[in-house]
């Protein structure tokens, strides 16, 4: 152990991994984990180290909000959640790594947009973070440009099937080179499924009003399974694997069925608004609050998804955090003018653990496995991340199981100041959060600072693993 270095035993808890629980004590020194044994003597350690009780509580490796959009710039305003905030709020919810997006500056190398993120995203961060690249246009240096951006250590590109009136949509023809040139490079696409075509249809055929609830007329579930078809077989003819991010819908659901039913590798990604919230929200006054893109489906939609989780067809979940304030979602009843999207990453774990205990065929294992393990996976930080093991970084929470309690304004952080979850009663809490062996979260108080989350670079994602 070097001179100087922390060391934290965690006692008499019961360590959970994605494959299983045991009763054992873990041992941090510095950054990382090391040492995992039934019994840890104090008297082995240190003069100074610190003694955590962990009885009654669970162990577990941090959380991967695999999906996220802190600080974001978009519509002419900023999200109410900067990386100080989001850092804060994603803390105490278990979270100590998010995988947050770079849009596509067209004008610069891919490279420069994403160093410019996470420029930014350095100096306001108190969690680990790595990013996605979005790309929104083709170009005869693309293929280079993917080289230099796994370089950096970014191994995932993010399109978009739609938006083709703002610039994200690629054209079939360049998603063909660009999947070619991913493939190469071993490079993960991930893809947000809504048929463009088909939306402009229903809305050019639209004469009604544009109230929230249009919102989810106008972008059928419909829309979502024709983009995951095309571009999961394009994808498939291409040889490469496809990452699905928020499957929203049971059609969407059928349409990935039948696409690895003819061998497509899809690694599949939902949210807790698409579990648990339906389209009858959207009703009423507060209808604003609860516009995203996709739109929120039906509960027979929640239950088809909820289904196929347990079921083990949806391999990871993450929220899509990207919050706006109360002020800014109700400035607008107009859902073409409402800015889409709600906060979630702190809601996640509480909400996810109280459907896998009310569902009772998820263990905790499988939990963290979703919410942990098949992210860092999936993205190419395992085992550094997802995992409690000796080497990997001391990413730990420390979980109350027991803890029943009630999501609401006055119990999130998020600077939107609203959980689209109010009034959901749920089971288990946060005790503890640390990253890298630093205590960001303890007994409901705040202890990150800004600028001490690092940069991690992915390798390479786990659907190529085994591939040259």
């Amino acid at each position: 152990m070097l001179e100087g270095m922390k060391t934290i035993l965690i006692r008499n808890g019961s360590v959970a991994t994605a494959q299983g629980m045991s009763k054992a004590d873990l041992l941090v020194e510095g950054e990382k984990i090391a040492r995992i044994a039934e019994n840890i003597p104090v008297s082995q350690l240190p003069k100074g180290s610190e003694v955590v009780d962990a009885s009654e509580l669970i162990v577990l490796p941090g959380l991967i909000d695999a999906h996220t959009h802190y600080h974001l710039v978009s519509r002419g305003t900023v999200t109410a959640d900067s990386f100080a905030e989001g850092s804060l709020l994603a803390a105490f919810g278990g979270v100590t790594t998010v995988i947050d997006f770079s849009d596509h500056d067209k004008g610069k190398p891919l490279v420069d947009s994403a160093l410019a993120r996470i420029d930014a995203m350095k100096a306001g961060m108190a969690i680990d973070f790595a990013l996605h690249q979005g790309v929104y246009g083709m170009h005869e240096r693309i293929a280079d440009e993917l080289a230099v951006l796994a370089r950096s250590g970014i191994t995932t590109i993010k399109i978009f099937t739609t938006y083709k009136n703002v610039g994200y949509l690629i054209e079939m023809d360049g998603l063909r080179e660009l999947f070619a040139a991913c493939k190469r490079y071993k490079v993960m696409v991930s893809v947000h499924c809504e048929d463009d075509a088909l939306i402009e249809r229903t809305n050019e055929a639209h004469r009604g009003t544009y109230t929230p609830a249009d919102h989810a007329l106008l972008r059928p579930s419909e829309a979502e399974s024709r983009a995951i078809a095309s571009v999961g077989s394009l994808a498939r003819e291409v040889g490469i694997p496809l990452y699905v991010v928020h499957l929203s819908s049971a059609k969407g659901l059928e349409a990935v069925r039948k696409l690895r039913e003819q061998g497509g590798h899809l690694v599949v990604e939902t949210t807790p608004h698409y579990l648990l919230l339906d389209d009858s929200r959207l009703a009423g006054s507060d209808g604003p609050l609860y516009v995203m893109t996709p739109p929120l489906r039906k509960q027979d939609d929640n239950r088809e998804l909820q289904e196929a989780l347990l079921a083990g067809e949806i391999q990871v979940v993450a929220t899509d955090h990207c919050s706006f304030t109360r002020e800014q979602k109700l400035a607008s009843r107009d859902c073409r003018t409402i800015f889409p999207g709600i906060p979630g990453t702190e809601e996640l774990f509480p909400l996810m653990h109280t459907l896998a205990i009310s569902s009772k065929r998820m263990s905790f294992g499988q939990l963290v496995d979703l919410l942990s393990t098949a992210p860092a996976k999936a993205f190419g930080l395992y085992p550094r991340k997802g995992t409690l093991q000796v080497g990997s970084d001391a990413d730990i929470v420390l979980f109350d199981p027991a803890f029943t309690w009630r999501l609401d304004s006055r119990t999130i952080h998020s600077g939107a100041h609203y959980t689209p979850y109010e009034g959901f009663d749920v089971t288990g809490k946060v005790v503890r959060t640390y990253r890298r062996g630093e205590l960001l979260v303890c007994d409901g108080v705040y202890h990150g600072r800004s600028g001490s989350g690092h940069f991690i670079k992915a390798g390479k994602p786990g659907p190529y693993e085994g591939t040259s």
